[in-house]
This record gives structure tokens, C-alpha cells and sequence, in this order.
């Protein structure tokens, strides 16, 4: 490495290795706004300075300032142009995680060592706000199932055939005299792919207000998602039943079981 510190494309520059950098998982709303802002301040060039998108509140009681838990962190959002978006949210800090480091590689092929992981987060609308982006959610997962539906018909030498197009459902008929055999059913194997996490918790609560208690097998046939995904939601929105009549089954906190209820009661 030369004095003058410049570096080729087959060095890393690690002279930032030692800055702190906090990890945070976002909802997607949050994370198509600040995309958005950063769009519009760099294609503006008046703007000398990124603008600010929010600002971390950190929260602390004196009286027992040894105790994690007296330690809280808020989000509240700086403005955008998403007019339903909650501005203030919950920041829960993840006690245990593999050591990480950021990187980042530059146009010209220059890969540079952005520092090491101190705190992670996960980023959650503040529970005076949850109602709110539940409606969001809501609205998203209605447009989402909106599709359009068309058939196609294809001629050939065996007859007239039906085919189905992507997201829709079609019969299948054939005037050749062997049978084709049967779509196998999907099995607990099929790699399912993921939702949404909004949309997917938004489904999520209109289950629950169906019924009280699910079990995990009966999420992952009513949602067709993956189990281990299910689960770290299930974590989150409910607590599990380990004895009792509802022994082995999921139900709400009680924090969002009341939310619920306010929205059935509307």
C-alpha cells in the first residue's frame, strides 16, 4: 500500500474497519420512502447535504441505568410523501448476532471495508400507530390480489387444449385417449416462496380474527408459506401454548388480540 493511500481494484480499504454501524430491518414502506428521498436530493443539485429522513430518540431510566431493558430506542420519521405511513416506530435491539462487517464496492470495481456491526435492530410501527398500519397493510393485500386472468388455446394434432396462463385456474381437455395423470399435490417439501412481511402479518391478523387459536401446521396450509418464516412472525404477533385446553397452539398478544378486537367491533 502507498503512502498517498490509493488502492486498486484487487485491495480492500479497511482505514474505516473500527467505525461503528447499526443494522436495522425495515418495513418496506419505510424503505421505499427513504429510496425515494435519496433519489430526489441527488437528482437535485442544490441540495450541498443529504437531507434528514428521522431521528433516533434513545430513551433511558436513570433509577436503573444497569438494566437493559431500561434502555428503549424510537424512530420518528422526518416526513415523505407516503400520507398513510406511521411516523414513529419501535426499535428492538437484538441482544445476540454473528459478528458482521459492512462492505461496499464502488463503480470503478474498488471494494472498501464501511466498518463492523455494533447494535441490530428490528423496526416495528409504535404501538399507538399498529391500527394504522394494519389499514396500510390491509389496502396492500387487496391490490396485491387483484390479477388479471386470460386463456390461451392452442391447436395441435390431438385436439383442442386449454392452457391455463400464469395466476389463474383452468381445466385441461384432451381427445387423445391417454389420460395424462394428475398434478401431484404440493407436499410439506415444496420449496414455498415468501410474502410480503406486511402483507404476510396483515393476513395473519384477519386468521386470528376467525378463530382464536391456530396451530403451525394449520398457518402454513391456510397462508402456504414456509414454516421457519411463519414462525418468526408467530414469535412476534403471539405467544404459544405450551399446556392447557390450547395446548400447541398460537394466539395473539394480548397488545394486538385487543387491536383486533376494536377492528371487529367497528
Amino acid at each position: 500500500m502507498d503512502d498517498d493511500h490509493s488502492y486498486d481494484n484487487n485491495t480492500v480499504d479497511t482505514s474505516k474497519s473500527e467505525r461503528s454501524i447499526w443494522l436495522m430491518k425495515c418495513p418496506p414502506v419505510v424503505a421505499k420512502a427513504w429510496q425515494s428521498s435519496a433519489a430526489s436530493s441527488s437528482s437535485s443539485a442544490a441540495t450541498s447535504e443529504l437531507p434528514s429522513v428521522a431521528k433516533v430518540v434513545v430513551s433511558l431510566d436513570p433509577l436503573r441505568a444497569e438494566d437493559p431493558s431500561a434502555l428503549h430506542f424510537t424512530m420518528e420519521m422526518a416526513g415523505g410523501d407516503v400520507v398513510q405511513m406511521p411516523k414513529s416506530y419501535s426499535l428492538n435491539m437484538f441482544k445476540d448476532f454473528v459478528p458482521m462487517c459492512v462492505f461496499s464496492e464502488a463503480n470503478q470495481g474498488r471494494v472498501a471495508l464501511e466498518g463492523k456491526v455494533e447494535h441490530k435492530f428490528d423496526m416495528k410501527p409504535h404501538h399507538k400507530n399498529i391500527e394504522e398500519y394494519r389499514k396500510m397493510c390491509r389496502e396492500r393485500t387487496n391490490k396485491s390480489m387483484v390479477k388479471n386472468r386470460q386463456i390461451q388455446v392452442i391447436n395441435n394434432d390431438r385436439g383442442v387444449h386449454m392452457r391455463p396462463m400464469p395466476g389463474m385456474m383452468g381445466l385441461i381437455s384432451s381427445t387423445s385417449k391417454d389420460k395424462k395423470k394428475a398434478a401431484p399435490v404440493k407436499g410439506p417439501d415444496v420449496k414455498r416462496t415468501r410474502r410480503d412481511r406486511g402483507e404476510l402479518e396483515d393476513i395473519m391478523f384477519k386468521l386470528f380474527e376467525r378463530q382464536p387459536n391456530w396451530t403451525l401446521k394449520q398457518l402454513v396450509q391456510e397462508t402456504d408459506q414456509p414454516a421457519q418464516f411463519l414462525k418468526e412472525i408467530l414469535n412476534e404477533l403471539c405467544v404459544y401454548n405450551k399446556r392447557g385446553t390450547n395446548q400447541g397452539t398460537y394466539e395473539l398478544k394480548p397488545e394486538y388480540k385487543k387491536s383486533v378486537d376494536d377492528t371487529g367491533g367497528d
